[in-house]
């Protein structure tokens, strides 16, 4: 499994944990994570499709 896709997953994690918690700051914390995650994955694929123009 590619890197991506990995982080991905992990995003998707996050965010069901933040659904299951109860503490709300925990759940925010969550959140964060998943969206710091996607941002992440998102950069790499961007630095990857880069490369192979060049």
């Amino acid at each position: 499994m590619g890197v991506v896709k990995q982080i991905k997953k992990q995003a998707v994690v996050a965010e069901q944990a933040a659904a299951r918690t109860a503490d709300a700051f925990v759940a925010d914390q969550m959140k964060s994570l998943a969206e710091a995650f996607r941002a992440q994955a998102e950069t790499i694929r961007k630095q990857k499709k880069q490369k192979k123009k060049k």
